[in-house]
């Protein structure tokens, strides 16, 4: 009989529910697309250390990098406002921006004025560690459980080819060690900064991550060259100028932007191959354009990280790493049923 009231269903608590949610496609990167930027990472980043030393050589590396950061942030906030994305102000977002900032100022300043001391291709040579350095820390911090006994020779291998290199890289004289100590320093705040992020898994735009951590880390660069040099240079040479708008417009905003979007959807270790690939083309962009001398030492170092990345790749195929833009299935239990319910109504 109707009484002319909506009727109420009742509730059972004591029925078990599975709720299955899988991420759309939309979502989750197409795989040439990732193929696509990981490769345009590998070509940002290995004509870099060249434009690194040449945006130095007029106005000093502290005005070079500060010029670079303030470029770049300038056409992110440009990109920003024409897709009107906006920056999330939330706890994990906040941690985000401060992990981002301290990758890009502490190991881009790092580089910078390691770039004085050492030919362009040693700070691509150098930064090769990170791979080891990212391994180990996600398998401490992130209970990643990527290291298999083949990974592990792999990273012996490399570790043996860059060892090969140092050699070579310390015959330029004592200043040589400084710039090795530097660019140590900057691959170790890139692998802690790459698992950082990763740990913190804030999934935001990746301009948006890349628009905060230039938010936070241009002032730093500001007042770092305040307080150490603060003069505007004298004459800036166009091989500098042209340098400093390349890192500022391509490198920074194109180049930072692809990688936190691959970060973002791969391993933090895959993503740290590329500083592995890296090296070798970046020893010869210089002997090419800027005639830095390549041995045969530096050769046989090229040579153990090329295998390195063969037998990394052929030990890891078989095995896939969770990702963050993986489809997640989450089930929600409901309490168990207790028999009749307080009304006393059967279910």
């Amino acid at each position: 009989m109707n009484t002319g009231w909506p009727m109420r269903r009742r509730s059972r608590p004591w029925r078990r529910r599975w709720i299955v949610r899988v991420e759309t496609a939309s979502t989750t990167p197409s795989r040439p697309h990732l193929t696509a930027a990981y490769l345009s990472v590998i070509l940002l980043w290995s004509t870099t250390p060249l434009a690194i030393k040449w945006s130095g050589q007029g106005p000093g590396y502290l005005f070079g990098v500060t010029a670079r950061m303030g470029i770049g942030f300038l056409c992110v906030l440009l990109a920003a406002l024409v897709l009107r994305h906006r920056l999330p102000a939330h706890r994990k977002a906040l941690w985000a921006y401060a992990a981002g900032a301290t990758q890009i100022y502490g190991a881009m300043l790092a580089t910078y004025w390691s770039s004085q001391f050492i030919p362009s291709g040693w700070i691509s040579v150098v930064f090769g560690l990170t791979p080891l350095l990212t391994a180990l820390m996600a398998a401490l911090w992130l209970k990643d459980h990527g290291l298999t006994p083949g990974q592990l020779l792999a990273y012996g291998l490399g570790l043996g080819g860059l060892a090969v290199m140092f050699d070579s890289a310390l015959a330029f004289g004592p200043e040589a060690e400084l710039g090795i100590g530097g660019v140590l320093l900057a691959s170790f705040l890139q692998a802690l900064c790459s698992v950082w992020l990763k740990r913190i898994d804030a999934r935001i735009p990746t301009l948006s991550l890349l628009g905060g951590s230039l938010a936070l880390a241009v002032p730093a660069y500001l007042l770092t060259w305040a307080l150490a040099d603060g003069r505007w240079p004298e004459a800036l040479p166009w091989p500098s100028l042209l340098a400093i708008l390349y890192l500022g417009t391509v490198a920074t905003t194109i180049g930072f932007a692809l990688y936190f979007y691959i970060l973002k959807h791969l391993p933090a270790t895959r993503v740290a191959l590329i500083t592995l690939m890296t090296p070798v083309l970046s020893l010869w962009v210089g002997h090419a354009i800027d005639g830095e001398p390549v041995g045969w030492r530096v050769m046989q170092g090229t040579g153990l990280i090329l295998c390195a990345l063969l037998l990394h790749e052929a030990t890891g195929r078989g095995r896939k790493a969770p990702s963050p833009a993986s489809a997640r299935i989450q089930r929600r239990k409901w309490p168990k049923k207790r028999g009749r319910n307080s009304r006393g109504s059967a279910p």
